[in-house]
């Protein structure tokens, strides 16, 4: 059996209820929106963020859900859905998960409709059922990687990201999400616990982990759906390249420098970047760090009773740092 099937196991009846219910929560009386939101809800990905809402409610509960733990899952997934709809509009891309995008198909202005539709689709669901917790959650994680894209933006400019500016880069363009899911989970079944900023932390950490994962994807060799040294072409500073610039010779920090910026796009040199990073210790430094982030993780987790659900979520966190793509 797959992983990720394995982690889904103890809530495989209420993903399936769920897909019924998120493709109702897209419903429209426009025709085009329907064959656009029809076309998105049949090419979804592994579905990991429902996945997390629903396994945290039930540890924390004890194997209790309420309905508003489905509509929770349903706003984080039109939220999300919203956001990449956006981004491909914004990097100008034509595929996402294998299949043409919103924007190759539609043109960008429908593009940019459909994610304008599904933020308020989302936003309504919470308003219409009172549900101003969950939507606080889920629009201080909106803000965040808004904020998180832009600092990445104004910092890419000059190359000076420091670490702990590169944490908190990938905290809110990345963690947040992950940390308002699971917040979003514990919420619905026990609001204003400790539990909700428990879990809060439980998902940014395995945000951070997740994303430190992606950046060492660009240093590998084995194809996961993106070109090898596509960041460095892209001048996203990534933790290997941010701890070798911090430890080699003041000629080599400005030879990389200037690689990134200036011959992003020359093959070979995208290629002696990435060697020197491996030769220098970035790659081990970074998986390092990434381990921490899931021990931390892992400590949230051991307070809580044994329970289907939990182990299930300690398998989530494995599979995060031991993914293939």
């Amino acid at each position: 059996m797959k992983v990720v099937e394995q982690i889904k196991l103890p809530i495989s009846d209420e993903m399936e209820l769920f897909e019924q219910k998120f493709s109702q929560s897209m419903y429209s009386n426009v025709a085009l929106l329907n064959r656009i939101t029809h076309y998105i809800v049949n090419r979804k990905g592994k579905q990991m963020r429902p996945m997390f809402v629903f396994l945290v409610a039930k540890m924390v509960s004890g194997g209790e859900i309420e309905e508003r733990t489905y509509r929770g899952a349903s706003v984080i997934e039109l939220i999300h859905t919203a956001s990449l709809v956006h981004d491909d509009v914004v990097d100008d891309s034509n595929r996402r998960r294998g299949f043409f995008s919103i924007n190759a198909l539609w043109k960008n202005k429908i593009a940019v409709l459909i994610g304008d539709y599904l933020l308020s689709k989302g936003m309504l669901v919470c308003i219409d059922n009172n549900d101003f917790d969950l939507l606080k959650i889920i629009s201080v994680a909106v803000r965040e990687i808004v904020e998180g894209e832009l600092l990445q933006i104004e910092k890419a400019r000059n190359l000076d990201i420091t670490e702990d500016i590169y944490y908190e880069i990938i905290r809110q363009k990345t963690a947040t999400l992950i940390a308002a899911c699971c917040s979003v989970g514990a919420c619905s079944v026990e609001p204003e616990s400790e539990s909700v900023e428990k879990m809060r932390k439980f998902g940014e950490l395995i945000g951070m982990a997740f994303q430190i994962k992606d950046d060492l994807f660009d240093y590998g060799d084995t194809a996961i759906g993106k070109p090898t040294g596509i960041d460095i072409k892209e001048q996203k500073m990534t933790l290997p390249l941010i701890y070798t610039l911090n430890h080699c010779t003041k000629e080599k920090k400005k030879w990389l420098i200037n690689s990134v910026k200036n011959h992003n796009k020359n093959k070979k040199r995208v290629k002696e970047v990435i060697d020197f990073v491996k030769v220098s210790g970035g790659l081990e430094y970074a998986t390092k760090i990434m381990h921490q982030f899931k021990e931390e993780a892992l400590t949230i987790l051991s307070k809580y009773p044994e329970s289907e659900y939990r182990s299930s979520l300690e398998l989530m966190v494995s599979y995060v740092i031991d993914r293939k793509k």
